[in-house]
């Protein structure tokens, strides 16, 4: 397995350990670290195995974190009617 599959894993692994926390303001500082470390995953992923594989990985970040790409999608369909 390659050091970007790895560092994937991990990523996912560190998200739902860190779910199982408790936490004071609903988990909206982990999802902001997490999305910012993330981000560059889902590129080295993509760039050594290719779209694919990038898409995948970012379906299952997105599945994680699933409330802030709800609320991302609200806020640009509000933005979009107006």
């Amino acid at each position: 397995m390659s050091i970007s599959l790895i560092l994937a894993c991990l990523w996912a692994v560190i998200a739902n350990v860190l779910a199982m926390m408790p936490s004071r303001d609903s988990h909206w500082t982990n999802a902001y670290v997490l999305i910012a470390v993330g981000i560059p995953i889902i590129g080295y992923v993509t760039w050594q195995h290719g779209p694919w594989a990038g898409i995948a990985v970012m379906a299952a970040g997105m599945s994680i974190l699933r409330w802030p790409v709800i609320y991302l999608s609200r806020w640009v369909k509000g933005r979009m009617v107006r």
